[in-house]
């Protein structure tokens, strides 16, 4: 059970990076780009949670596992997984050629509240978010659940520059949007 659940989790990754890296090229002009201080914000502790979970050779206590290893940690981890990668797919999707991996405003940009723009503002972030857990979930150690946090910062620090950008382009109908929705759990935060 072991070998399939993680099989499942390192498919989703692969099938993630590849429909990012081919649905890139299909996006709308940038209009409006963020400095760079601002991008580096919240790449950078983006950048060490991937590090984190993609680095297999840390030293202890990182590489220790504190997660156990049962039937209930290895399918929860294979369902979360594939959950986050179908909220993360379903919102590219909807988002379509608005979107972009910096924060910026795109020429003809569209605020956009259907699929899962519904439920939540960030929902790309909530399902990589449920990846990052999963991940956490399915391999234990303790390197993949301090990268949870670190995305989190990354996702929370982009996402309010993501924010104020909207405001700027759309105030009346984004800030109404944010009294609606809550930013990356339905109903909690």
């Amino acid at each position: 059970m072991t070998d399939a659940a993680n099989t499942i989790i390192i498919v989703c990754w692969v099938t993630f990076l590849c429909y990012w890296f081919v649905s890139a090229r299909r996006v709308k002009a940038t209009a409006q780009r963020q400095s760079l201080s601002s991008m580096l914000a919240h790449r950078v502790p983006v950048g060490i949670g991937w590090w984190l979970m993609a680095c297999p050779k840390f030293p202890s206590p990182l590489n220790r596992s504190i997660t156990p290893h049962n039937l209930m940690t290895f399918v929860s981890g294979a369902i979360l997984c594939v959950l986050g990668l179908y909220v993360t797919i379903w919102a590219r999707r909807t988002l379509a050629g608005n979107w972009s991996s910096d924060v910026t405003f795109k020429q003809s940009h569209e605020l956009i509240k259907s699929g899962p723009y519904r439920f939540v503002r960030h929902p790309i972030y909530t399902g990589l978010l449920l990846m990052c857990l999963a991940t956490a979930i399915e391999f234990g150690e303790m390197r993949f659940w301090l990268a949870l946090p670190v995305w989190f910062i990354g996702f929370w620090l982009k996402l309010r520059q993501e924010e104020r950008l909207m405001l700027r382009h759309f105030p009346e109908q984004y800030a109404l949007y944010l009294q609606q929705t809550n930013a990356l759990v339905p109903f909690v935060l």
